[in-house]
């Protein structure tokens, strides 16, 4: 499983999901969107246009993808647990 979180520096819900999938100890990937333009353009094109921090992007091993707005820890749990 590969989890991509596009945040920003200041942002305290991208630091409450990063903390969290310390806590469960699942690595991630942070592309911080405030300072890297690349990172914007590729969240752009992964959330359909959405610009809100967190978005989380969550390859399963199987290939298919789930996206998550915000800090969602239960929709993140149900990802995680299948």
């Amino acid at each position: 499983m590969q989890f991509i979180i596009y945040s920003t520096t200041t942002c305290p819900y991208c630091k409450m999901l990063k903390d969290y999938l310390t806590s469960k100890s699942i690595p991630y990937t942070e592309k911080l969107v405030d300072l890297d333009d690349e990172a914007k353009k590729a969240m752009l094109a992964d959330s359909g246009g959405f610009l809100g921090v967190p978005f989380s992007v969550i390859t399963k091993d199987d290939g298919t993808k789930e996206t998550v707005i915000g800090f969602d820890q239960k929709k993140i749990d149900s990802i995680i647990a299948q």
